[in-house]
C-alpha cells in the first residue's frame, strides 16, 4: 500500500486533474489529440505541438504547465454527480511515471459512494481494479461551472509532461480512447543528446584531469629528494618505495614506538628479508639538512660489534627516513624497571656493562673522529638476540677531530646522566660521556633510576644514595633485590665504586673509557678510597626547577631525552632520534 501511495503522490505531482469554478455546458469533451485553434487555453510553459500533442512543461527545472478546457462545465444537478477523466502514460500495477512509455490513467468520481478510482494501464483495456480507491466527500469543492484541465509542473530535476489525449464526461463513463489514433510521443532530441553526450565526455575529462593531479601530486609529495652533494656521502640510501614496502606502508600494527620528533617501525627489507627499525622523522626546514646527512653518514660508516649499525637513510619532502638494525630483545631499561617481565642475572648485566663501556672506548678513541654520544642512559642500551649489549640513538652525538677543542653546542641531553659542566659550559667532551656511564653502572647494579622522585629527600639522586651507603660501609644493600642475592660480590662492588667513581663532579677527576675498560677486565683496581663526588648540581638555580616539577614531569625528564635550548648551536634544530624507542613496542619514553 506504501508504494502505491508513493505512485499516487508521484503522479498527481506530475499531472493534476483541475477542477476551477467557472460558467459553460457541455458535460463531455474527447480529446484524440489537440490540434485546432482555441481548443485549450494554455498557460505557463503548456503548449500544444504540431504533432497535436499537449505539452504541459519542457525539460526545465522549476517550471509549471497548465491546459483548461477554455468554457466551463455544469458539475451540479447532475443526476448521479458521476465523472471520469484519462490521460497519458503507464499500465501494469508494478509500474514507473518516468519511464518514457505512454500509459493511460482513469480518474473516476462516484459522488453517490463518494470514491475517488483511480487505474493505470499501459493498453486500453481498463483493468478491474483501480490502483487506488479512497472515500471523499468532493460536494462542497464543486461549484455550479467550473473548469476542467490539467497542471503539471517540475522541481530540482527538469522532465517533460505531455498529453496524447483525454476523454472527459459528466453522468456516466467517459468515452474510450482509441490509442492508435493518438499522436506519437516524440523521441529524444538530437540536441539533448549531444548535449548529453558533450557533459559526459566533458565530465570524463575532468575527471580524468582531477586523477591525473592526484596521481601528479602523489608521485610528487612521496619523491625521494636526492641532491648532488648527497651522492658523495656514499651508498646509504634507500627509497622511499622501498621502506614504505618494508613496513608494509607504516602501518600502526608495524609501529614499535613514538617519539617526539616521529615514529619508529619494524619492517623487513623486500631484498634480503633483513629486519630493520625505521624511523620517520619529520622536518619543516632545510635549516642544518646537509650538515645532519653528512653526520649521519659519518656516523654510519661506524663499525663495532656493540654498536647499532645506522644502516642507511632516505630523504623525502617532508620526512627523514633512518635505518637500524633491529635489535628484538628491546631496550636494556625494560628489563630494570617497572616491573620487568624477565629479569637480567648478573652474569648478564655485567657483560651489558662491559660491552657499552667498550663501544665508549671505540667512539672516543678507536674511529678516526671522537665522537661524543651525549645520551648513554638504559634506554639507549639495546640488547641483541643473544642479549649483548648495543650502544644506540646517535641523534645528539657530535664529532671532532682528535686533538680539536670540541665546539659550543646546543645543551642537550637526560638529567640524571648529564654532566654538571655541560649546562654551564655549553660544550660536551669525552668526560661528559663518563659521567653518564657511570649513572648507567649505578642503574644497572641497584635497579634504579639515576632519579627517583617518589624515594625519600636523601635517596632521589642515585649517585648521593650510593655514597652515603659507601661511607656507611653499606653498599651492597643497594644492590637490585631482584637478583635475590646471586650475583658476585667483587664485581658488584668494583661496579657499584666505579660508577661513583665516574660521576664526580669535576671533569678531570674522571677516568678516561680506556680506564674505565681496564677496571672492568680486572687489568687494574680501584683505589681503596674513593673521593666524595660534590653535589651533582646542573647549573644555578636547578634545585628550585626541580622542585617545581609535577612527578610526572620529573619521571619524564629520568627516562627522555631533554633539550635546554639556546642560540648557541642551530645545526641540529628537529634531530631526536631516540633510538630506543625503536625495540620498546607500545612504549614512549
Amino acid at each position: 500500500m506504501a508504494n502505491l501511495n508513493m505512485l499516487l503522490q508521484q503522479f498527481l505531482h506530475v499531472l493534476l486533474f483541475l477542477l476551477i469554478p467557472v460558467s459553460s455546458q457541455p458535460n463531455q469533451l474527447f480529446y484524440d489529440g489537440f490540434l485546432g485553434s482555441n481548443i485549450m487555453s494554455l498557460r505557463g510553459v503548456a503548449e500544444i505541438e504540431s504533432n497535436g500533442i499537449l505539452k504541459l512543461t519542457d525539460d526545465s527545472s522549476r517550471v509549471v504547465g497548465q491546459a483548461f478546457y477554455p468554457t466551463g462545465l455544469r458539475f451540479k444537478n447532475s443526476s448521479d454527480g458521476y465523472y471520469t477523466g484519462g490521460d497519458d502514460n503507464s499500465t501494469k500495477q508494478n509500474l514507473t511515471l518516468t519511464s518514457g512509455e505512454p500509459i493511460i490513467a482513469w480518474v473516476d468520481y462516484d459522488a453517490s459512494q463518494s470514491v475517488v478510482n483511480v487505474t493505470i494501464s499501459e493498453s486500453s483495456t481498463k483493468p478491474k481494479r483501480p490502483l487506488l480507491s479512497h472515500h471523499v466527500d468532493l460536494s462542497p469543492i464543486f461549484e455550479d461551472l467550473m473548469f476542467v484541465g490539467f497542471s503539471a509542473s517540475t522541481g530540482l530535476l527538469a522532465s517533460s509532461h505531455y498529453i496524447l489525449g483525454w476523454s472527459f464526461k459528466i453522468n456516466g463513463p467517459a468515452p474510450p480512447l482509441e490509442l492508435s489514433s493518438l499522436p506519437q510521443l516524440p523521441g529524444p532530441k538530437k540536441k539533448h543528446t549531444s548535449l548529453i553526450t558533450g557533459v559526459s565526455i566533458s565530465g570524463f575529462l575532468a575527471l580524468c584531469g582531477f586523477l591525473f593531479g592526484i596521481y601528479m601530486y602523489r608521485r610528487y609529495k612521496n619523491a625521494d629528494v636526492i641532491e648532488a652533494w648527497e651522492l658523495e656521502i656514499g651508498p646509504h640510501r634507500y627509497s622511499y618505495q622501498e621502506l614504505k614496502k618494508a613496513t608494509k606502508g607504516f602501518k600502526d600494527k608495524e609501529l614499535l614506538g613514538q617519539g617526539g620528533f616521529g615514529s619508529v617501525y619494524k619492517g623487513t627489507l623486500p631484498n634480503s628479508n633483513t629486519q630493520v627499525a625505521v624511523k620517520r622523522i619529520s622536518h619543516d626546514s632545510k635549516q642544518g639538512l646537509r650538515e645532519f646527512v653528512s653526520e649521519i653518514a659519518s656516523i654510519g660508516r661506524l663499525r663495532h660489534r656493540n654498536l647499532v649499525p645506522l644502516l642507511g637513510w632516505c630523504r623525502r619532502r617532508g620526512d627523514l627516513l633512518l635505518v637500524y638494525d633491529f635489535m628484538e630483545n628491546g631496550s636494556l631499561d625494560k628489563y630494570l624497571f617497572d616491573g620487568p617481565k624477565t629479569i637480567l642475572s648478573w652474569e648478564q648485566r655485567f657483560k651489558v656493562i662491559k660491552d657499552v663501556a667498550s663501544a665508549l672506548l671505540y667512539l672516543h678513541e678507536g674511529y678516526e673522529q671522537v665522537v661524543i654520544h651525549r645520551d648513554v642512559k638504559a634506554s639507549n642500551v639495546l640488547l641483541d638476540g643473544g642479549l649483548n649489549g648495543r650502544l644506540g640513538d646517535f641523534g645528539l652525538a657530535r664529532l671532532y677531530e682528535h686533538g680539536a677543542n670540541p665546539s659550543t653546542t646546543r645543551v642537550v641531553g637526560t638529567f640524571g646522566y648529564m654532566a654538571p659542566e655541560v649546562p654551564r659550559t655549553g660544550k660536551s667532551t669525552p668526560n661528559s660521556d663518563v659521567f653518564a656511564f657511570g649513572a648507567l653502572l649505578l642503574e644497572v647494579a641497584c635497579g634504579l633510576r639515576p632519579l627517583e622522585p617518589k624515594a625519600l629527600p636523601e635517596d632521589v639522586v642515585l649517585v648521593d644514595c650510593v655514597w652515603n651507603k659507601y661511607k656507611q660501609g653499606r653498599i651492597l644493600d643497594l644492590v637490585d633485590p631482584k637478583l635475590n642475592g646471586a650475583f658476585n660480590e667483587r664485581e658488584v662492588l668494583m661496579v657499584l665504586k666505579l660508577g661513583i667513581l665516574c660521576s664526580n663532579a669535576a671533569p678531570a677527576a674522571r677516568p678516561s673509557m680506556r680506564q674505565v675498560v681496564r677496571f672492568l677486565d680486572g687489568e687494574v683496581g680501584l683505589p681503596d678510597e674513593l673521593r666524595k663526588p660534590e653535589e651533582v648540581g646542573y647549573q644555578e638555580g636547578f634545585d628550585e626547577f626541580m622542585n617545581s616539577l609535577e612527578p610526572s614531569s620529573f619521571y619524564q625528564m629520568s627516562t627522555s631525552s631533554y633539550a635546554i635550548k639556546t642560540d648557541m648551536d642551530a645545526r641540529f634544530p628537529f634531530i631526536d632520534t631516540s633510538l630506543y624507542t625503536l625495540h620498546a613496542r607500545g612504549e614512549t619514553r
